[in-house]
């Protein structure tokens, strides 16, 4: 079977069943939601030509994905509507259809004569796949499209930092960074009498589920797809991207691709982005390795972290010398104290901190350089360690757009010492690193980014 440009080590048959004499293929996408540069998707396009047989997209939407909100659903809808245009346009069929991802999968699997999926690297999406696995009648494979390098061959173990997978990603790139070609679909599927749920109007479509519409939608400040996806990364490359290795840490700027959103729905490939930037000015190869860096090592060391950490979302995830540092610390005294509604509704003495928080409820987004600081003042302000990772996590989770990811659970376990290393020894913090207000106002412009935060209250 022909699979064009893709790398043997994205393809992993998750069963030992046979290919059948179906009626169609079905690709059952759930991580990587976009029709262009998709590995998967175009796995199965070249698998239903060589069974000439028409290619089925299905897609299942849950009535409570874990810590989702009317915010994140919004903004996965709206991709999915562009996704499901987009493939009509290849005629491929797709369907949108209520219900637990692994129960649609399943279900469309019934006539299939192949399953092909994408992968996720969460604990309930990686069972999902096993319990596919198990139940589908026929064979089912899995393609990874959404790490630039494959997570399985950048490194069999848990890393300890950015220093120890950095070589091991870097000289597995040259053959990872690669254009991926559409392959044209021989059989259409698109007369398909398969139901799913209608995406013309979005509110209505989420009408039926109970969720949490206490976070609402930020479609004013970030629309989901792959177009605007596209349209952001290309006004980064050619506007901002000379301006920041200089600007990255200054949030008072927005000089930054804001790609994480879209990165963490598939409504982009990361190996589109490292493709374009690869071909970007040579002028620009400092601020090109810069962006790569982040793109790359930082993601896909969290990646790491969450495949080869079971607990990654609870305190136990840190490594052994930051829990004893922390705990050692517990009974500091501090001087402020915040309750878990005082600080989501941005009520502390910090006028800084109060403008990430602001930033994060209203848009879903924070600049990168004020997240770090966000996340120490919680463990600072809070009775206990734990206390404080729950309390960071639970509003990482609630409020960003890019919640509920790998880079939110390394990142959130970072703020207490994960892929870090001890420090001078402090109150409160033990050995942990320290991040101040000082520090904000000596490194970058605090002040205006205070009133940039301001205005996303007005809008």
């Amino acid at each position: 079977m022909e699979h064009f440009t893709i790398q043997a080590d994205r393809i992993q048959h998750l069963n030992q069943k046979e290919i059948r004499e179906g009626e169609y293929v079905i690709y059952w996408m759930q991580q990587s939601q976009r029709s262009r540069f998709n590995h998967a998707l175009e796995y199965a396009v070249a698998a239903a030509n060589n069974l000439d047989k028409p290619l089925l997209v299905v897609f299942g939407v849950m009535n409570g994905y874990p810590e989702a909100n009317l915010r994140h659903y919004t903004f996965m809808m709206e991709g999915l509507k562009e996704t499901q245009a987009s493939l009509a346009d290849r005629g491929i069929r797709m369907v949108v259809q209520h219900g637990n991802p692994d129960a649609v999968a399943v279900e469309a699997s019934r006539k299939a004569s192949l399953l092909v999926c994408d992968r996720g690297y969460l604990r309930h999406q990686a069972a999902w796949r096993r319990d596919v696995a198990r139940h589908a009648p026929c064979r089912v494979v899995q393609v990874e499209a959404d790490a630039v390098v494959p997570v399985d061959t950048a490194s069999g173990k848990a890393e300890y930092a950015a220093r120890t997978i950095r070589p091991k990603l870097m000289r597995l790139l040259d053959r990872c960074i690669a254009d991926l070609p559409e392959t044209p679909l021989r059989r259409p599927s698109l007369s398909l009498d398969t139901r799913g749920i209608a995406l013309d109007d979005i509110s209505r479509a989420l009408d039926p589920l109970p969720l949490d519409r206490a976070v609402g939608a930020v479609s004013r400040f970030y629309r989901g797809g792959t177009t605007e996806a596209e349209r952001l990364f290309l006004d980064f490359s050619e506007s901002r991207l000379r301006h920041y290795v200089k600007n990255r840490n200054q949030p008072q700027t927005d000089d930054v691709s804001h790609m994480s959103m879209y990165l963490h729905f598939g409504q982009i490939s990361p190996v589109y982005l490292a493709w374009k930037l690869t071909g970007a000015d040579p002028e620009l190869n400092e601020q090109k390795a810069a962006y790569l860096e982040e793109l790359i090592v930082r993601r896909e060391l969290a990646m790491n972290f969450v495949r080869h950490n079971p607990d990654y979302d609870s305190f136990d995830c840190l490594p052994n010398w930051a829990m004893e540092t922390l705990r050692d610390h517990e009974k500091d005294p501090r001087e402020h104290l915040y309750t878990r509604d005082q600080l989501e509704n941005a009520r502390t003495h910090d006028p800084y901190w109060n403008a990430a928080m602001l930033e994060m409820k209203h848009s879903g987004y924070m600049h990168n350089a004020m997240r770090m600081y966000w996340g120490k003042k919680i463990l600072e302000w809070s009775e206990t360690p734990e206390q404080a990772f729950r309390t960071a996590l639970e509003l990482n989770n609630r409020y960003f757009l890019d919640g509920r990811d790998p880079s939110s659970y390394a990142g959130v376990a970072w703020v207490f010492g994960l892929h870090d290393r001890p420090w001078k020894e402090r109150p409160i913090f033990g050995k942990v690193r320290i991040m101040l207000a000082s520090g904000l106002e000596r490194k970058c412009d605090i002040q205006s980014y205070v009133e940039k935060a301001a205005r996303f209250v007005r809008e």
